[in-house]
């Protein structure tokens, strides 16, 4: 397994993608925006994406996620159903930040686990 993070948006959010060394098959994970830096970096690893994956519905991390699923008609996985809420305010959450391009998504896959925090450290 490699992985490499991609910082986008002028926040500089890390946007990740990991890929299999054998097949080359790989996820995009927290595609914030910059989509074209994104896929500038998949394309020099020579990565064929098969899912985004999306770990909460900030729009420094989910900004980008209708755009590229749309661009590579890729499956969406996560975050968690509670993050709805933020998902459904991308657009509004961008315009806050000076993210332009944030909107609304549909997971394909949502997240369903109880996540407890105790002191910073999550527990599934």
């Amino acid at each position: 397994m490699h992985a490499m993070i991609v910082p986008v948006t002028p926040l500089q959010q890390n946007c990740s993608v990991i890929w299999c060394e054998e097949t080359m098959l790989g996820a995009v994970i927290d595609p914030g925006g910059d989509i074209e830096r994104i896929l500038g970096a998949v394309d020099e690893q020579g990565v064929k994406l098969e899912k985004i994956l999306v770990t909460h519905g900030h729009c420094d991390h989910a900004g980008g996620t209708a755009e590229l699923a749309e661009l590579l008609e890729l499956p969406i996985i996560g975050p968690h159903e509670d993050d709805r809420f933020w998902i459904d305010l991308l657009e509004e959450q961008g315009r806050q930040f000076g993210l332009t391009g944030s909107r609304p998504f549909t997971p394909d896959i949502v997240d369903k686990l109880v996540r407890k925090s105790v002191l910073g450290v999550r527990f599934y």
